[in-house]
């Protein structure tokens, strides 16, 4: 049985239609003060439930749908409760980097381990560490090959350099550049010596001349730092720059940002919303709805999920 939550309805329904089957009809409703009621108006004894949410703005109020539909699916005496969540919130805050701070992801992961979750299944996490916060099964998905499919179906794939943002994300390149059989390029940031503790300096690791940069990471939010690698790279005499993430935050200023940067296209996936105030002219977004439709339909088959991640064909040219 497939549950959804209100935070983006054309996902679940895409799901919905992939695995051949409808949503479970669900009462959901907030009062006067902002709390959420959710009541499902059918029975879910006995059932293996998935239940969807994407954790978009306002983030807090859908987390905490989330959990309160997990917790009536348990309270319901659901079998098996499986929680997805294409953009895991709260990724960002992973450790500590200084003191009394918080582990959000960690917090997180409890919070759906307390409500009653069984299995997380997931899209690109921030960091792959975050997996093991959470004391059951997780299913990491990519959408590498999404995204890497419409890049190479655009562009001569033998002029692709691929180009990490910032030293952060260079794992994420790594894996593109084994999929396309391309080059990678950094683009280290460093302080410039004549004006301190004011002005960051970037400069290119990696051969970008005349080449077809795409720039790749996990999520956009406000688009600063793929802005100003689009810029860097460009004086460093790359031809064209393409930037792929798999979620497209996009927070005020992303798209004026993005849209007026030197940059041919934006290409996201629809793991969360991204509503038409949002959306400008360069942007491409491709569905993520097949591929969750596949998870699910092995998790509720007892087949391998993993074959969904490594048994993906290379989309180079041998």
């Amino acid at each position: 049985m497939l549950f959804a939550g209100r935070a983006h309805p054309e996902l679940a329904d895409r799901i919905a239609k992939e695995l051949g089957i409808g949503l479970v009809p669900t009462t959901n409703y907030d009062f006067a003060n902002g709390e959420i009621f959710v009541r499902f108006d059918e029975s879910v004894r006995g059932a293996d439930a998935f239940v969807l949410q994407a954790h978009t703005e306002p983030i807090n109020k859908w987390i905490m749908e989330q959990l309160i539909m997990i917790d009536a699916l348990r309270r319901a005496s659901a079998k098996r409760i499986s929680v997805i969540v294409p953009f895991y919130g709260y990724a960002r805050q992973d450790k500590k980097h200084k003191g009394r701070e918080p582990i959000t992801a960690r917090l997180l992961a409890d919070l759906f381990k307390t409500a009653g979750a069984d299995r997380l299944i997931t899209v690109d996490l921030h960091t792959s560490q975050i997996q093991g916060f959470f004391d059951g099964p997780v299913d990491h998905l990519f959408a590498l090959n999404l995204l890497a499919a419409h890049v190479r179906s655009r562009v001569d794939q033998k002029r692709i350099t691929v180009v990490s943002p910032d030293a952060g994300r260079v794992r994420v390149a790594e894996r593109w550049t084994d999929v396309l059989g391309s080059p990678l390029a950094i683009i280290h940031k460093r302080r410039d010596p004549n004006v301190p503790n004011q002005v960051k300096m970037f400069e290119v690791v990696g051969d970008v001349k005349d080449r077809i940069c795409v720039v790749v990471d996990d999520m956009i939010d406000t688009g600063g730092t793929i802005a100003t690698a689009a810029e860097t790279l460009l004086e460093f005499g790359a031809a064209q720059v393409i930037v792929a993430a798999t979620h497209g935050i996009l927070s005020a200023p992303a798209s004026e940002r993005l849209n007026s940067a030197a940059i041919s296209e934006v290409i996201v996936t629809d793991t969360l919303p991204i509503s038409e105030d949002k959306r400008f002219p360069k942007l491409t977004i491709l569905s993520i709805a097949p591929l969750l439709a596949e998870a699910v339909r092995a998790v509720f088959s007892e087949d391998s999920v993993t074959k969904l991640v490594e048994d993906q064909p290379m989309l180079f040219d041998k």
